[in-house]
C-alpha cells in the first residue's frame, strides 16, 4: 500500500541537516502560532497545529529521523512511497514530542496521518495491518499495550523582574505563573501556578535562579524538568548599577564641595554618614564599602560621585557675598 508522502523538513521550515536545536524552535514557532487554544473555530490552524507536531516527533527523534531520511529520492512532497526494505525490523519508542507529550492527544486527539503510522507504526494499537507494536516478541518498549519508557520532562525559562532592594536584600518571593497542562481528553488548557521561591541576597541581572521539578512534566512517569527564573532587575530611579557595585550621584552645594563636613548618603541597605573631604570636585567618587550587588562576603560597593550644583537664582545679598568672594578668591580654574 503506498500513501503520500510528507516533506517534515518542508512543514517545519528548516534544512535536511537543521540541528536538533533548530528543530525545536521550529516547532515552538509554529505551536505558538497555530495552537487551537490562539484560534478557536480554525480547522486550517488546528491540521498546521496537527502537522507541524507529527513532523517534530519524527525529527527529534534520531532512530525515526534515520529512518524517515532513508527514503531517498521519494523527498518530493505529493510522491507516494513505499517503506525502505527492512523497516519493519525497525523498532521505535513514541514519547510524544508534540505539544501533548502523546500520541493521538497532543494533537487534538486526531493522532498522526496514514503516513506516519504507515512508517511508523500506529498510535493506538501498533502498525498498520500488525498486531502489535514494532518489536514483536522482542520486548521493545512502545505502542500497542506495551509500557512507554519514561522520559524527564523539558528544562523551561521565564522572566522575573524584581527591585533593586529586592535584588540587594534577597528573601522569599511568591511568584504566580500560566503553564499550559493537557487534560484526560488531550485538550490544553492555562492553569495558574503559584510558588515560593528564595532570592538569594545580591543577585544580578541576567543571573538564573533553577528552581528543581517545576519545568515540564515528563513522559512515561518520568520526572519533571526544571525551571530557571531569569532575573531582571528594575530600573530604580536613585540608584545606578554597574557590574557588582550601586553608583549613587550625591548633590553638593559649592561651599559643601569646598569647605567638606559630613552628609547623610541613602544605600540599599538604610542611610550612612559619610565625611566629605574639603575641596572636592564634580565627577570624584567616594567608595562605601560592601553595599553593592554579589553574594555575601563578596559584595561590590557602593560608589558616591560627586555632583556640585550652583543656585540658578541669586537674591541680591546672595549676589554680592558671591561678587565679594569671587574678588577675594585667589582660585584659577583653569590654570
Amino acid at each position: 500500500m503506498s500513501v503520500e508522502y510528507k516533506d517534515y523538513y518542508k512543514i517545519l521550515g528548516v534544512a535536511r541537516t537543521a540541528t536538533q536545536d533548530e528543530i525545536s524552535k521550529a516547532f515552538k514557532k509554529l505551536a505558538r502560532k497555530y495552537h487551537p487554544d490562539l484560534n478557536p473555530g480554525n480547522p486550517e490552524a488546528e491540521a498546521k497545529f496537527k502537522e507541524a507536531g507529527e513532523a517534530s516527533e519524527v525529527l527529534k527523534d534520531p532512530e525515526k529521523r534515520k529512518l524517515y531520511d532513508q527514503l531517498g529520492a521519494n523527498w518530493q512532497q505529493g510522491q507516494n512511497f513505499q517503506p525502505p526494505p527492512g523497516y519493519e525490523n525497525m523498532h521505535f519508542q513514541f514519547n510524544g514530542g508534540g505539544p501533548g507529550g502523546g500520541m493521538g492527544g497532543g494533537f487534538g486527539g486526531g493522532g498522526f496521518s496514514d503516513f506516519f503510522e504507515t512508517l511508523f507504526g500506529g498510535g493506538r494499537g501498533g502498525p498498520r495491518g500488525g498486531a502489535g507494536g514494532f518489536g514483536g516478541a522482542g520486548g521493545h518498549a512502545g505502542f500497542g499495550g506495551q509500557q512507554m519508557r519514561s522520559r524527564r520532562g523539558q528544562d523551561a525559562e521565564v522572566s522575573y523582574e524584581i527591585g533593586l532592594e529586592q535584588a540587594y536584600a534577597g528573601g522569599p518571593q511568591s511568584l504566580s505563573l500560566q503553564e499550559q497542562v493537557y487534560g484526560a481528553d488531550g485538550q490544553a488548557h492555562l492553569q495558574t501556578k503559584t510558588l515560593k521561591v528564595n532570592i538569594p541576597p545580591g543577585v544580578k541581572d541576567g543571573q538564573k535562579i533553577r528552581l528543581s521539578g517545576q519545568g515540564s512534566p515528563g513522559a512515561g512517569g518520568g520526572e519533571a524538568g526544571d525551571l530557571y527564573l531569569k532575573i531582571k532587575v528594575a530600573p530604580h530611579p536613585q540608584f545606578k548599577v554597574k557590574d557588582d557595585n550601586i553608583i549613587y550621584d550625591l548633590k553638593l552645594a559649592p561651599w559643601e564641595a569646598a569647605l567638606g563636613g559630613t552628609v547623610r548618603v541613602p544605600t540599599l541597605d538604610g542611610a550612612v554618614e559619610m565625611k566629605i573631604p574639603p575641596g572636592i570636585s564634580s565627577g570624584a567618587k567616594l567608595r562605601v564599602r560592601g553595599k553593592g550587588l554579589g553574594a555575601t562576603g563578596r559584595r561590590g560597593d557602593q560608589m558616591v560621585r560627586i555632583m556640585i550644583q550652583t543656585p540658578k537664582e541669586l537674591s541680591p545679598e546672595e549676589r554680592a557675598l558671591w561678587e565679594q568672594l569671587a574678588k577675594a578668591s585667589s582660585f584659577a580654574p583653569r590654570d
